[in-house]
């Protein structure tokens, strides 16, 4: 529990050096600031959590993920390479998480105040689960998936199926017979599912790096509403990964 006697909330960031689209893409620097250090610095502007944390994995080349997670005053929980879930969970109760906001090192664009939304709907409410996902409209790269440790605890127990233990929070959403699942919805004019705005490819790395090098020296958290400015502007940027597929969970 925190100070304030209220739940307190742990942003865990999935993060590991090897990736079958792009080694080491969690390192990759724009404007000179791996993409990692990006995330948490958005993640920091954040009003609801309380701390932040890298789960990342035993791996010797994970060592430098570590290293910056120190360097950027945040946690760091080593776990599995291959059992995110365990290695999510783990962090969690490492760091006497009481609410778990699920993210991963691909959101190089992840809002904060999008985030806070996510959390005080979750909290105003009585779901298992909270996300922005479940009817996806905001690009993907915004993703926040709320819920609590007790209930990813629940979960550990129950499935041993590799896609469920890869992907910490798909069983959760796959069992709306079993768990209570929130929805929050983007406005209309940021209605735009089939923009990429993750981290997964080269083609992706780019884009990331054209929307940065435009809004990052004026504001160094600039919100979703600046980068949908900036693409009406320059809407050739959303060519560069436009045929990029999202990876299928199974």
């Amino acid at each position: 529990m925190n100070i304030h006697g209220k739940r307190k909330v742990v942003a865990t960031i999935e993060a590991r050096f090897t990736s079958t689209r792009l080694p080491g893409k969690t390192l990759l620097e724009i404007c000179e600031k791996p993409t990692l250090e990006l995330i948490i610095e958005r993640l920091k502007m954040s009003e609801l959590i309380d701390e932040i944390v890298i789960a990342t994995t035993v791996s010797k080349d994970c060592d430098a993920i570590e290293e910056l997670a120190k360097g950027s005053g945040v946690g760091c929980f080593r776990g599995s390479e291959d059992d995110v879930l365990d290695r999510v969970l783990q962090a969690a109760k490492a760091y006497q998480a009481d609410i778990i906001v699920e993210m991963t090192g691909d959101e190089t664009l992840i809002d904060p105040v999008i985030v806070d939304e996510t959390i005080q709907f979750y909290r105003d409410n009585d779901f298992d689960y909270v996300s922005n996902i479940l009817d996806r409209r905001y690009p993907r790269g915004l993703d926040t998936q709320v819920f609590s440790t007790e209930v990813l605890e629940e979960v550990a127990g129950l499935t041993n199926d590799p896609a469920d233990r890869e992907n910490v929070s798909l069983y959760i959403y796959e069992h709306p017979e079993k768990y209570t699942l929130g929805s929050v919805k983007a406005p209309d004019e940021m209605n735009r599912p089939e923009w990429r705005w993750t981290l997964d490819t080269k083609e992706d790395f780019e884009f990331l790096k054209a929307v940065y090098e435009a809004l990052y020296s004026e504001n160094k958290v600039f919100s979703a509403q600046d980068i949908f400015a900036f693409l009406a502007e320059n809407p050739a940027v959303l060519e560069i990964n436009k045929e990029i597929q999202q990876k299928a969970v199974r």
